[in-house]
Formats: structure tokens, C-alpha cells, sequence
């Protein structure tokens, strides 16, 4: 008989801290992000590191940035998805 181990919302948490500060592959972003939203926990800015269709962690082989007119446009370069992020600008005054 299998025993089910219950993990806790810091378990997890400390598990996505582990897997983001190295390069995770698409298994472990699956992990995490099923994980998470089992524990109803916010990945904030950690979703915008990788793609939201195949889950490959963006980085400057795979992946193409560009910033047009307040908007930072991310495209992935192994399914083709285009990510679109708006970014907060500072105004000097």
C-alpha cells in the first residue's frame, strides 16, 4: 500500500528557489509549476523565465527579446510562441 506524503506550501516553495537559481529543464519547470498551482502559490516574476506553451527556460540561445513601446516581447525559439509582457516605466521628473 502506498503511503501519500503531504507537503507543505514551504517544501515547495523552497523546491521552485532551488530549481530557478540553476537552469531547470522543461520536467522540472512541469513539477514546479503543477506543485504550485496545487498549493495555490504565486511564481510572480519566475513565470516570465520560461515559455508558456513548451515550458523551455529562456535563455539567449533559445529565446529572442525585444521592448516596443512599454511592451517586452519574448519569442522561443523552439515552439515559436510569442510571450508578451508589459513593462513599467519610470518617468524622471
Amino acid at each position: 500500500m502506498k503511503t501519500s506524503k503531504k507537503i507543505t506550501k514551504e517544501e515547495i516553495t523552497k523546491e521552485i528557489e532551488i530549481a530557478f537559481s540553476g537552469k531547470p529543464t522543461q520536467k522540472e519547470i512541469k513539477k514546479i509549476k503543477k506543485s504550485a498551482m496545487s498549493k495555490n502559490i504565486k511564481l510572480g516574476e519566475l513565470r516570465k523565465r520560461f515559455c508558456k506553451k513548451c515550458l523551455s527556460f529562456f535563455t539567449s540561445d533559445n529565446s529572442e527579446t525585444r521592448v516596443k513601446k512599454g511592451i517586452k516581447i519574448i519569442k522561443c525559439k523552439n515552439c515559436g510562441y510569442v510571450n508578451r509582457w508589459g513593462v513599467k516605466t519610470k518617468t524622471l521628473i
